[in-house]
């Protein structure tokens, strides 16, 4: 069996690595494995190797790794195969999303495998949501404000509200785009819900600028 981390460090580039690590304000280190080659890589690996057998603790281990993309080819894995974990898996997700924190990897957990993971297991959101909003990990926040932004008419608009509402007076740039951009999206399904919102909430001019984009002010 080929092992993953021996394949994609195979297929490294230094020199796509260096403006891939700007990007990303030199926080962490890249292989120089673009998107679109990094989901070829993944797609051979499993070709030639099947799902695999413990998703969870691979992508545990890919998230121990150094390597930016290791993290990504995790969340791909999971966004592949997570449907079919079982609701304790919801702790592992946790602890990726406060691993190696940063809004690539956050967003790609919380728009993908914990919305799919709470839309299976939906007794899990009021536990963990509640837990996150009120947390002081901003990571955990952001998933919390963000993990609807996929239901559109399925959204619980009570909860995203309040969501929004608990981090108002956040100067974190990462909560008020999240505010912003979860309300930008819900206002897809109901405009006037998310107009009146805003206009009766002191938002951060990045959160209501984000949140009327598409809308416009009444």
């Amino acid at each position: 069996m080929t092992d993953i981390q021996t394949l994609f460090r195979a297929h490294g580039s230094p020199a796509d690595a260096l403006p891939m690590e700007a990007y990303m304000k030199n926080q962490f280190t890249f292989l120089g494995i673009r998107a679109g080659e990094r989901r070829k890589l993944l797609v051979k690996f499993l070709k030639e190797n099947g799902a695999p057998t413990d998703l969870l603790g691979l992508t545990v281990a890919l998230f121990a790794e150094e390597e930016r993309e290791f993290q990504y080819v995790a969340i791909d894995l999971l966004s592949r195969y997570g449907k079919k974990q079982p609701s304790e898996a919801i702790e592992i997700y946790e602890k990726l999303i406060v691993t190696k924190s940063w809004w690539d990897t956050v967003d790609g957990l919380a728009g993908t495998v914990v919305s799919n993971h709470f839309k299976l297991y939906p007794e899990l959101i009021s536990t963990y949501n509640e837990a996150w909003i009120n947390g002081d990990n901003i990571w955990l926040a952001r998933t919390a404000i963000l993990f609807q932004l996929k239901y559109k008419d399925k959204t619980d608009t009570d909860l995203l509200f309040s969501n929004c509402e608990k981090w108002l007076g956040s100067k974190e740039f990462f909560i008020q785009k999240a505010i912003g951009w979860a309300l930008r999206q819900y206002a897809k399904v109901d405009s006037e819900a998310v107009r009146l919102f805003v206009n009766s909430h002191p938002l951060a001019p990045l959160s209501r600028r984000e949140a009327l984009k598409h809308i416009g002010e009444a």
